[in-house]
């Protein structure tokens, strides 16, 4: 699968699906299956059996699901709207020596993420 160019931490819009125009945090990525868990999007019911520990007691549990990365995109921080992702790859010079570092760009206006 290709690289994904959502992060953990990046606050995402949902553009599909039953929870759409909807915004949350980036909770985790998984690369593999190309799919986020975003805070408050894609909520499941699980139902849980009570367990030996303390304060393991059993009922309905709300949890946050995995979406898939095709169905969210970035929230631009000045526009504050869906983006598209670019790389931006620069050469610094540091202490002599040339380095090059990549930036995340909004395609929307351009600023760094």
């Amino acid at each position: 699968m290709a690289k994904m160019k959502i992060k953990k931490g990046d606050l995402v819009q949902v553009i599909t699906g039953p929870d759409k125009g909807q915004t949350g945090k980036v909770i985790s990525v998984d690369t593999e299956a190309g799919r986020v868990l975003v805070e408050g999007i894609n909520r499941v019911t699980k139902h849980t059996k009570a367990g030996q520990g303390a304060g393991r007691t059993g009922g309905i549990v709300h949890t946050e699901a995995p979406i898939h990365v095709s169905n969210v995109q970035v929230v631009d921080p000045e526009s504050k709207k869906p983006t598209r992702i670019k790389t931006r790859v620069e050469t610094v010079e540091r202490d002599g020596r040339s380095k090059t570092v990549r930036t995340r760009v909004s395609v929307r206006s351009g600023k760094d993420l």
